[in-house]
């Protein structure tokens, strides 16, 4: 379809109205955020500039993917009653376009946006969180936020590891245990008391080293070493890794840690997988809103911009409910994560079917 002068306006007012909505949201949210957090701030002594420059500037991109949904459909609600209430749907309506036809600029629109927020949610925020999170562990998380004692995972299949404590502010521990196992059977095992991770040549030290093979013939085979240098398998940063940082993984690294957390049997992998999907299924939902949002505020009606908002209001609200009820049930695995994701969109479709066909009335 080739757009015309009525398209690239209807486009231009849907986006500047977006984009409007979204600068006044991010500033009040940021300001509310700002006085919740000033005390951590000042506790810690953050740079002031590293605050808006590394932690909020590096905010905004998941603020603007967490609230866009809202945005666009208050957006698509405002644009749209005003001009209802200035009689254009109704010039349009009358100079033989159809509801339909009136809708090609915004569904075209609503593409542009779907398709940033998926780049948002893939590759964009995957970054700037990496930098917000960097900045929370160094002003904003405790000392001990990065110790961890009693550390157990299966880190290969059939090898398990065991340690008593880590702290990653220092990137050494105490009392780890290496058991490698085929099927139920016992092969070796490896005792180390002191262990330090070395970043620079992605190598593990462990100090006071025994090894014991399990043979064939039922004897063991015990050896003492006081240093070795070993490639286990882990990185001390996924003992570390906050489930709430998982935006903070593109697409690939996504795919990784869930493969990783299958193979380590954790009770993280429907989160994991619910997050994936989610970012395939949340752009959809843009075409959803847009259409709903155009047939509520496309009538005019007696109670104007504020009936409109209203109904849509109402409708958003639901739109979120039941968007968060399902990633929950998807979260926590009792129902697949795919369908978690998707069910929302399911549901609304015949809701925004069924307000497309009363504004044609």
């Amino acid at each position: 379809m080739k757009f015309k002068k009525l398209d690239w306006y209807i486009a231009k007012k849907f986006l500047e109205t977006f984009f409007v909505t979204v600068m006044l949201f991010i500033v009040i949210i940021m300001v509310f955020d700002v006085a919740e957090k000033l005390d951590d701030f000042l506790e810690k002594s953050a740079p002031v500039g590293e605050i808006f420059s590394v932690y909020y500037l590096n905010f905004v991109p998941s603020l603007l993917n967490t609230f866009s949904p809202i945005f666009i459909f208050i957006s698509v609600l405002y644009m749209t009653s005003r001009l209802a209430s200035r009689t254009e749907i109704i010039s349009m309506l009358a100079g033989g376009m159809s509801l339909r036809r009136i809708l090609m600029p915004y569904m075209a629109t609503a593409a542009l946006l779907a398709m940033g927020s998926y780049m948002l949610n893939a590759w964009v925020i995957p970054i700037t969180d990496k930098a917000r999170v960097r900045f929370e562990n160094a002003y904003m998380r405790d000392y001990y936020s990065q110790a961890k004692s009693t550390i157990f995972r299966q880190i290969k299949p059939g090898v398990i590891l065991y340690m008593e404590y880590f702290n990653n502010n220092d990137s050494s521990g105490v009392g780890v245990t290496l058991e490698e196992y085929k099927g139920k059977e016992l092969k070796s095992s490896l005792f180390g008391r002191f262990i330090r991770w070395s970043p620079e040549a992605k190598k593990w030290r462990l100090e006071m080293v025994w090894q014991r093979k399990f043979l064939a013939s039922g004897n063991q085979q015990i050896q003492y070493q006081s240093m070795m240098d070993t490639m286990i398998a882990f990185n001390p940063e996924d003992f570390f890794f906050r489930i709430e940082d998982v935006q903070s993984l593109n697409q690939n690294e996504l795919r990784s840690m869930i493969a990783k957390e299958k193979m380590r049997g954790s009770t993280n992998v429907e989160l994991l997988q619910t997050e994936l999907y989610r970012r395939y299924a949340s752009p959809f939902s843009t075409f959803i809103l847009v259409l709903i949002a155009v047939s509520v505020a496309g009538r005019k009606t007696r109670g104007g911009l504020g009936f409109s908002l209203g109904v849509g209001i109402f409708v958003i609200l639901f739109f979120l409910f039941f968007s968060k009820y399902f990633v929950s049930l998807g979260n926590s695995g009792v129902i697949w994560p795919w369908l978690a994701v998707w069910l929302p969109n399911a549901l609304f479709v015949p809701v925004a079917y069924l307000f497309y066909r009363f504004a044609q009335q």
